[in-house]
């Protein structure tokens, strides 16, 4: 029996596992909307502008480890979907993003609303597809699912002529795909991981750094082992925080830009460097050329393309995190590094991240620690990007993977509400909280609509300084104090809270904080609070820009409260 392209388009989406599709219909898209009441194993959650359903679609997909499905019309619908692609792409975060296009005979005619998505997406997707004909939609989706979650993982598009949406065809359910040209490295080189082995033997100073591969492979539990077997201290990317678990006796926290002082150290002193599923990003390098000037460099990843882009590498292992891990684990002999240790608790006692100073008042690192406090660690925390983003990763304490969720390569303000709703409505037994600043924050404010209207019961907490905090930062330390285009005129925001129906609270003293935070956790709906903290609060520490990455900015010495780093988690 003949079936049209968009029953085709929601049978292949369900034989794909989707139940949920984050999106914003359009006219070139009524054919596929007209559909779907037909296939009510869908959950169709409408957004409010579709740079939220992308964003939705990523943080779905980082707390669930599926691929999240986002939709949006031709014309300006398709290009606002371009940043929460292109912020999937650079975080390797599974997404396929499906776009309505103009009926075929108008294509390259400048229809009403058409534009060329396959064209402007070309650099940050996997793939992108355009569909012709009702008939190759099956096989198109299986292609475009399997793409994105395999491999280093990303977002596919697949642009939908409308008239193909509606034209007739067989449903063919495609068999075993054939993708020459795509091979996924897995295992690894034996004779590589022998190399590494030897070096992780020899070494006296060794050090793994940590990334997003770790969790995307699902490896916490092969790095864990692989670090008690050696006796390797740990340090994180951003994106690679909670890979290992921070309460462990050999986590050394984040390093980076706004890493710890501690970590930034045993990167300038290691003498082996064991890279694990990252990409040596500039924020974690430092300046490039006195980035670990003392190490032999091992670097495991998926993406040859990663390794020797930015660092050299004296042991490339090409292969999947976990499968090289486990290969690893097996050649290498148990460790013992005590004054390696003991160095690095020194630093730790010297350079110490996580003590609250005393404040008159309000301030975010404080609230952060009470959210920790509060939800016992247990919580998703996703955040939109600026300060209030390296707070959440400095303050709170993750010892899972998949429950810290931000916007890393493309640092995308906005991100975090929508994000948030994504993540809650795939893991909804999850308490999730979004932490975000005033400014990140009225980037995508409209999906508070969102959460309304199918009860999605994200817990908001708005760290409120009036400026662009990240911003006013740099000019602070950088340009003088001129504060030009940062300081941020906000709404009421627990006013607009309650004019889109979710209750809201502000609080202005310290003493407030965690009777706000559990009267949020006690609401079985959205809930908001706006905190209204030091204005001009810096994060530190901070390596200035061109600097090695252990040049790092200390806050200026003040008394602290007593938050001893090795107690908390």
């Amino acid at each position: 029996m003949k079936k049209t392209g968009a029953q085709i388009l929601c049978e292949s989406l369900i034989e794909e596992g989707v139940d949920v599709m984050f999106g914003f219909p359009g006219g070139v898209l009524l054919p596929f909307y007209d559909t779907l009441p037909q296939y009510p194993q869908i959950r169709h959650i409408l957004v409010r502008h579709e740079q939220g359903a992308a964003h939705a679609a990523d943080g779905y997909a980082r707390a669930t480890g599926k691929v999240g499905v986002c939709m949006a019309t031709s014309g300006p619908g398709a290009t606002n979907l371009v940043t929460g692609i292109a912020n999937a792409y650079l975080d390797s975060s599974p997404i396929v993003a499906l776009t309505g296009q103009v009926a075929r005979p108008f294509i390259g005619k400048d229809a009403f609303q058409e534009i060329d998505i396959t064209g402007i997406t070309l650099p940050i997707t996997k793939h992108s597809y355009v569909a012709m004909e009702a008939g190759s939609l099956s096989g198109i989706v299986k292609e475009a699912f399997y793409l994105a979650r395999t491999g280093r993982p990303g977002p596919v598009l697949i642009d939908l002529p409308k008239d193909v949406q509606e034209e007739q065809a067989e449903l063919h359910h495609p068999g075993k795909l054939n993708l020459p040209g795509y091979k996924i490295p897995t295992k690894g080189h034996p004779m590589q991981i022998k190399s590494a082995a030897r070096l992780i033997n020899e070494a006296q100073r060794p050090l793994i750094v940590a990334g997003r591969g770790v969790i995307i492979s699902r490896a916490s539990a092969e790095l864990k082992q692989f670090a008690e077997t050696g006796q390797i201290p740990v340090i994180t990317t951003l994106l690679g925080v909670g890979s290992f678990p921070e309460n462990h006796v050999l986590s050394y926290g984040m390093a980076g830009m706004h890493g710890s002082g501690y970590a930034n150290k045993a990167l300038e002193n290691t003498d082996l460097l064991i890279a694990i599923g990252m990409r040596f990003d500039d924020r974690i390098t430092g300046k490039v050329s006195a980035f670990a000037p003392h190490a032999r460099i091992v670097h495991i990843d998926l993406d040859p393309a990663e390794i020797g882009k930015n660092v050299r590498v004296d042991v490339p292992i090409v292969g999947d995190v976990k499968a090289v891990l486990q290969a690893m684990h097996e050649v290498i002999d148990a460790g013992e590094h005590i004054e390696w240790i003991k160095q690095l608790d020194e630093w730790r006692k010297q350079h110490p991240l996580t003590d609250i100073k005393d404040s008159a008042g309000l301030l975010p690192q404080y609230i952060i620690r009470q959210l920790y406090e509060a939800t016992g660690g247990e919580a998703i925390i996703v955040t939109g990007v600026g300060q209030h983003q390296m707070w959440a990763a400095q303050h709170y304490f993750f010892n899972e993977p998949n429950n810290f969720i931000s916007s890393g390569g493309l640092g995308t303000m906005g991100f975090g509400l929508p994000a948030s709703m994504g993540a809650k409505v795939g893991r909804p037994e999850k308490t999730v909280w979004c932490i975000d600043g005033d400014g990140s924050l009225q980037m995508t404010i409209q999906e508070l609509a969102t959460l309304v209207q199918d009860n999605i019961a994200v817990k908001i907490a708005v760290m409120n300084n009036g400026y662009l905090g990240m911003v006013r930062q740099w000019q602070d330390l950088f340009y003088d104090k001129r504060y030009v285009a940062t300081p941020l005129s906000c709404p009421d925001f627990v006013k607009i809270a309650e004019a889109y129906r979710i209750p809201g609270l502000r609080v202005t003293r310290r003493e407030e904080v965690k009777a706000a935070i559990e009267q949020a956790m006690e609401h079985d709906g959205p809930f908001l609070i706006d905190f209204m903290v030091e204005p001009e609060e810096n994060v530190f520490p901070m390596v200035p820009p061109g600097a090695a990455i252990a040049e790092f900015i200390e806050e200026p010495k003040k008394e602290v409260s007593t938050w001893p780093r090795q107690s908390t988690p």
